[in-house]
């Protein structure tokens, strides 16, 4: 039976749900101890099991569900078969229960563009620094991006007194009462979602840039805006949630 729901809103739905499956994995992984690093183009550029596993997931699951969508993941990998266990089924109902700004609303699936970092923040997943992970899914119609979904699978993880985590099924805990992990989204003519907006402070400068990838004319560029703050963290998908955090 068809859905009531337009192809948009189900597809944000379903985003959501996979990038928290996503997010799942890459915390399994850590857990388990063996990354499987490997490097890209240079030792700053790295892929590990938990980039892999989360595309083929994320992928897979989406294309499963939206067959004629054009999905476009960060990762090179050989097409192969993928496990079920990868594979999520689920939408977040909640999403479902908004209305579809009007200008999408007759959308068609084969007219979205769905791209795809499974692991955005590697190399500082790779040295422990957690809370810069995110898993990115962005939506694209005609060349612009009109939605998305950021699942930050470590937010919480310094609430424990001892950094200590602990797995129960699908949610994972940090400490007696924080909840680890989080996932924002958001539809443009709608709105952002899943985070707590606070103001900006007055006549306050704020500049995020790369902990990683620095260079002179990214310095250079820091400076020339006179900034009161800059904020140097790893991944894109971070650098938007300190962002909001300080706004």
């Amino acid at each position: 039976m068809a859905s009531s729901h337009a192809v948009l809103m189900r597809l944000v739905a379903s985003a959501y749900s996979v990038a928290q499956k996503a997010g799942t994995i890459i915390r399994r992984v850590l857990a388990e101890g063996d990354l499987g690093i490997v490097e890209k183009t240079c030792p700053t550029d790295l892929q590990t099991k938990a980039d892999r596993l989360a595309q083929m997931s994320v992928c897979s699951s989406l294309a499963r569900k939206f067959p004629k969508l054009t999905i476009i993941g960060e990762e090179d990998l050989p097409s192969e078969e993928v496990d079920q266990e990868l594979i999520e089924d689920g939408q977040w109902e909640e999403i479902l229960k908004q209305p579809c700004p009007s200008q999408y609303s007759a959308i068609k699936e084969e007219d979205l563009v769905v791209w795809v970092d499974p692991l955005d923040g590697t190399k500082e997943y790779t040295e422990g620094l957690l809370d810069n992970v995110t898993v990115l899914i962005g939506i694209a119609y005609e060349g612009r991006a009109i939605a998305g979904v950021i699942n930050q699978p470590y937010y919480n993880y310094q609430n424990n007194e001892k950094q200590k985590l602990r797995e129960h099924g699908n949610e994972a805990k940090a400490g007696p009462d924080a909840v680890l992990g989080r996932t924002i989204w958001g539809v443009l003519g709608l709105g952002a979602f899943g985070f707590q907006l606070k103001e900006a402070p007055a006549g306050k400068h704020i500049i995020t840039t790369t902990r990683s990838h620095s260079s002179k004319l990214v310095m250079d560029c820091v400076a020339a805006m006179n900034p009161d703050d800059v904020l140097r963290v790893g991944g894109a998908g971070n650098k938007a949630s300190v962002l909001l955090k300080k706004l």
